[in-house]
């Protein structure tokens, strides 16, 4: 009986030097600050780097099952997505302009680098915040299961149906102290192989010029967040994420489009855009990526086919047009139908989009003409 004790004890002991092992290793982690690099490797269920700050949570048990979760996730994006996009891209994207714009994007980092890698910069925008630093010293033993947990909810709906469900993510965006767009890209960049070299918040004046910000929302005006990372082959390259309305009335002031007008000619994505740009009410947008892109590739939530002049544009369709989801009825397009009847469109095999299932997407690239696209 007494040997018995003794081993409970001895376990005893064992488990609460563990414990109190973790505990300071956590508090060191805390006092140091992970940067944020270190901090997006956390996120994403990847290892922590030699000497990096966070390294004492490898060990902790639900940072452990967030990594496998994570891990099984992005195996999942391996096999039915990331490399089929990847060969889409390298067969019809070869010429690209420096600048990816992604309007109406959330923090879908994701899907803007599988379809436009190597972009020397990126511009994103929606209305969701981009939200505060993710810090090592809002993490401790007790809430870190929590806090990951919630990222993966934030996250399941784009990496099943490649995209984002406006009503959950607006809660899920403002829940826990890893709040707005941040932990989000963060997580895409680190499982993008990205290495964040730095953070800093942003807002730009009426003119389109850069102004520095602690990060605090300012009303009227972008709201934005400029990341620096670089890739596997060393290259830097620049994440701009603003939380900015760009209707008509939003865009009017605000300097948005001056400041990617600034940019020079670049290249646009559009995917799962709720229609708006089918709108009056978000014609500046429209208009601004008619007039300073060389190519739009966008399902059918981007700009109408009807705003495509036939002289200025090559519209090349792939996959199927089967019209709208129901919840946007209203936005069948027949010209949109014509082309894909009469413009043999190329199979796809992946999903994206509303209608997600890959024998139902929809894709078109929108490749100006050499002459508009030098004017």
């Amino acid at each position: 009986m007494s040997r018995t004790l003794d081993t409970l004890k001895l376990g005893a002991a064992a488990i609460l030097t563990s414990v109190a092992l973790f505990a300071s290793t956590a508090f060191a982690a805390e006092e140091k600050g992970a940067t944020p690099n270190e901090m997006a490797r956390f996120l994403a269920g990847l290892p922590a780097t030699d000497g990096s700050t966070m390294a004492a949570y490898n060990k902790h048990p639900s940072w452990a099952g967030h990594a496998r979760a994570m891990d099984a996730t992005w195996r999942s994006l391996q096999q039915r997505q990331l490399p089929r996009i990847a060969a889409f891209s390298k067969a019809n994207l070869a010429i690209r302009q420096p600048t990816t714009f992604y309007m109406f994007s959330g923090p879908d980092f994701l899907y803007a680098n599988a379809f436009f890698p190597g972009s020397k910069t990126y511009v994103m925008s929606g209305l969701e915040p981009v939200g505060r630093l993710p810090e090592s010293k809002v993490v401790n033993a007790r809430n870190v299961g929590g806090l990951l947990g919630h990222l993966q909810s934030s996250i399941s709906a784009i990496t099943r149906v490649s995209f984002f469900l406006t009503k959950q993510m607006s809660y899920q965006l403002r829940a826990t102290q890893f709040n707005g767009t941040l932990p989000i890209l963060y997580t895409f960049l680190a499982r993008a192989d990205k290495t964040i070299t730095d953070v800093s918040f942003l807002t730009v004046d009426a003119d389109g010029k850069e102004k520095e910000s602690d990060g605090t929302p300012q009303a009227g005006v972008p709201n934005g967040v400029k990341i620096k990372f670089k890739g596997a082959e060393g290259e830097e390259q620049t994440l701009y994420y603003f939380s900015t309305d760009v209707s008509n009335g939003g865009v009017k002031n605000s300097g948005f489009l001056k400041f990617c007008e600034g940019l020079g000619t670049g290249d646009a994505f559009v995917k799962s855009a709720s229609y708006l740009m089918h709108s009056d009410n978000f014609s500046s947008v429209r208009e601004f990526l008619l007039a300073n892109t060389a190519t739009i590739l966008q399902d059918d939530t981007g700009i109408p086919v009807r705003f495509f002049k036939r002289e200025d544009w090559d519209l090349r369709p792939y996959g199927r047009y089967l019209g709208p989801i129901p919840l946007f009825g209203g936005r069948y397009q027949r010209d949109l139908a014509e082309l894909f009847r009469k413009g043999s469109a190329t199979a796809i095999d992946f999903g994206v989009g509303y209608r997600w299932l890959p024998n139902e997407s929809n894709l078109m690239i929108a490749a100006k003409q050499q002459k508009k696209a030098e004017k």
